[in-house]
């Protein structure tokens, strides 16, 4: 008896779940509502009732579970199977016509069509569906490897959470923040009194970042879908990609169009360039893809663009207003930019308050003064600038606008470089500065503190409990288990990765320093020579300029920096909490096995990060250029190489595969 009931109540479940899927697909892809939103609500609501009723019968696919996870702790990274590479721009039909040209000289005998799609001004996601459920979603990232962002895509109501596909299947597409959402979020900003999102982009990749997937769904973003791979094999063409996409129920843009020439192209482009002004979301060009997937195959593609498609870019949006006062902000390396307070104005949808000056030398240039009617744009549809100044609506009431010798934070001496434009803070522990230093002090590359993200960070500088860098490693348990979302638990390990932080040696407390011009590559190489913080800090410019890979800039910048009194008591706060200063001193043997070889990378490897594989032939006494000469000994070559790995054959260089590799450093 108690089978049978169970097997009814599956079966009103089931009923149920097929029901809300099939009315959030017409509601938010195919934009026809069926019932009303009162009737969609009443059926959530007899799901989530049952479901209550019968927690075992929950499933991870239940329209219910969108916003069922947790808050998360952070973004995992994940390689793509496929590199996700950028697109080349064009800027008139001119340049179009090259693209043309270009594809026409390699399928010289062919007919070519292309496939015209709305540019989405979002955010690049990678979708995975493993025998039909939603399984995983990673962001663009640097095209290699992105954030497994699965638990907040999973609130996107017109992202199906079940197809009817059971083999393997990934999708990509554009995440994107609707108008009218972008304006909701904004007015709530205001009223809570925190800053604005610039635009909708910024917006959305601001909402998938959120670590409570609960805060996402509250966001209303959005998604179109333009590729797909099943089992991890493309389809024929791009035509038939869309057409496969819209059949298993994704949410393909409307406006795509298959075109049989670069003429019908333009006008296509000619049509939405005059028309973007009556979408609900935000769109900076076309994109032109070659039709074709054998075509675009015969094409190839260099290290960053595909030779098959383009983006083609409407021009930037521009209105004019008037400067009511230009203020100076402070970024993560102490960069002093000047920014102008505008009267709002509304350009393509989006109200402007903003704009960058960018330099002292920019504003002087312009001739940009406080009061001045000026001319805005949208500079690629995203960065507001000014333009130019109507000096002809100039009424003597203008105000010149003198340049802080000084941080506007903190008080420090502001030091301008020889020859650069920019004006930076001196301090390390300028407030301004302190959030980003201290994430770049805990990433992954330099101190490697899991856990230290930025919302964390956030809550330790508003708590007073880090008033500079090395307060991290003076924090107590029960400090940290006092914080939103800061348990007994999260504080025990983030205090574990603290105390493991501080054998991370010489190399990367130079890096996690944050010295300008001096990289990750560039402290190991410092390291290595001084063997210890004391001799660098003592250290001259023409001894460091003595040091293969150190130019004049980078010494100039290292002993600048080390005769700041701040970067001073920052090494003496790093000393008392008992940091490494010395250097992890190389074996000889088989540590060495890359002594005195010059190593080149080209394309994506499997088991290491770019980053990973130099720190390995570094490790192990080689030396990683960025150009290939009859110098370079090694070629490491990944998936989808450039250019180089013609340029290595003329000149004979030694070839190594990621396997050969591996072999050759497991010796």
């Amino acid at each position: 008896m108690v089978s049978s009931h169970l097997t009814q109540i599956k079966k009103k479940i089931r009923k149920l779940r097929e029901d809300i899927t099939y009315h959030e697909k017409k509601y938010y892809v195919d934009n026809d509502p069926q019932i009303s939103d009162y009737e969609f609500d009443q059926l959530i609501k007899k799901l989530q009732s049952l479901e209550k009723k019968y927690p075992q019968l929950i499933t991870p696919e239940s329209p219910t579970q969108r916003v069922g996870e947790e808050p998360l702790e952070g973004f995992p990274s994940v390689t793509h199977r496929v590199p996700m590479l950028s697109l080349d721009n064009c800027y008139n039909s001119g340049e179009l016509r090259e693209f043309e040209s270009r594809v026409k000289k390699v399928l010289s005998d062919e007919d070519v069509k292309y496939v015209v799609e709305l540019k989405i001004d979002g955010l690049g996601v990678s979708v995975l569906y493993r025998n039909g459920n939603f399984y995983q979603a990673v962001t663009r990232g640097d095209g290699i490897r992105g954030d497994d962002i699965t638990s907040n895509v999973k609130t996107i109501k017109s992202l199906p959470l079940t197809i009817p596909e059971k083999k393997e299947v990934e999708v990509r597409g554009e995440i994107f923040l609707p108008f009218q959402s972008f304006e909701a979020i904004n007015r709530l900003k205001k009223q809570n009194k925190e800053t604005l999102f610039a635009n909708p982009r910024n917006a959305a990749a601001g909402s998938i970042r959120l670590l409570d997937p609960r805060e996402v769904a509250k966001r209303n973003l959005d998604i179109f879908l333009y590729t797909i791979f099943i089992e991890q094999k493309e389809l024929d063409s791009q035509w038939q990609n869309l057409k496969v996409l819209k059949k298993l129920g994704f949410k393909t843009n409307p406006f795509s169009r298959l075109c049989s020439s670069i003429e019908e192209v333009i006008s296509v482009y000619e049509r939405f360039r005059s028309e973007r002004e009556n979408l609900d979301y935000d769109v900076d060009g076309i994109v032109i893809k070659v039709n074709a997937t054998y075509q675009q195959k015969h094409l190839g593609k260099t290290s960053k663009f595909p030779r098959w498609a383009i983006s083609f870019k409407f021009p930037a949006r521009q209105g004019t207003t008037q400067v009511k006062n230009i203020r100076v902000q402070v970024g993560r390396t102490g960069a002093l930019t000047p920014v102008a307070e505008l009267k709002p104005v509304k350009i393509s949808g989006i109200t402007i308050s903003r704009a960058t000056l960018h330099n002292e030398e920019e504003i002087k240039r312009k001739d940009i003064r406080i009061g001045d009617t000026v001319l805005v744009e949208r500079s690629g549809d995203v960065i507001p600038k000014i333009v130019s100044v109507m000096k002809e609506k100039r009424t003597g009431k203008e105000k010149k606008f003198e340049f802080p010798s000084t941080c506007p934070v903190c008080h420090a001496a502001a030091f301008r470089p020889e020859g650069e434009a920019v004006s930076r803070c001196t301090n390390p522990s300028c407030p301004a500065k302190l959030k980003q230093s201290l994430l770049h002090f805990a990433s992954r590359r330099a101190m490697n503190i899991e856990g230290l993200g930025e919302s964390l960070v956030e809550q330790l500088l508003s708590s007073g409990l880090v008033k500079e860098i090395p307060d991290i490693y003076f924090l107590k348990p029960d400090e940290l288990s006092s914080l939103e979302r800061m348990g007994d638990k999260s504080s025990k390990n983030l205090l574990q990765e603290i105390i493991k932080s501080r054998q991370c040696g010489l190399g990367r407390l130079i890096f996690a320093m944050g010295i300008r011009h001096v990289g990750e590559r560039t402290a190991h190489i410092l390291a290595s020579h001084f063997k210890s913080i004391d001799r660098l800090e003592k250290a001259s410019k023409e001894e460091l300029t003595s040091i293969p890979d150190i130019g004049p800039k980078v010494a100039e910048s290292i002993v600048f920096t080390f005769k700041q009194p701040e970067h001073i008591k920052l090494l003496r706060g790093l000393k008392q909490a008992g940091l490494r200063f010395d250097y992890k001193k190389e074996k000889t043997g088989a540590h060495n096995i890359l002594k005195e070889k010059t190593f080149v990378l080209t394309g994506a490897l499997e088991n290491f990060s770019r980053e990973e594989a130099i720190r390995v032939i570094e490790s192990l006494g080689g030396k990683v250029t960025s150009s290939l000469s009859s110098k370079t000994d090694y070629l490491l070559v990944g998936e989808s190489p450039g250019s180089k790995l013609s340029k290595a054959k003329e000149l004979g260089t030694s070839i190594l595969s990621e396997e050969e590799f591996l072999s050759l450093i497991n010796k």
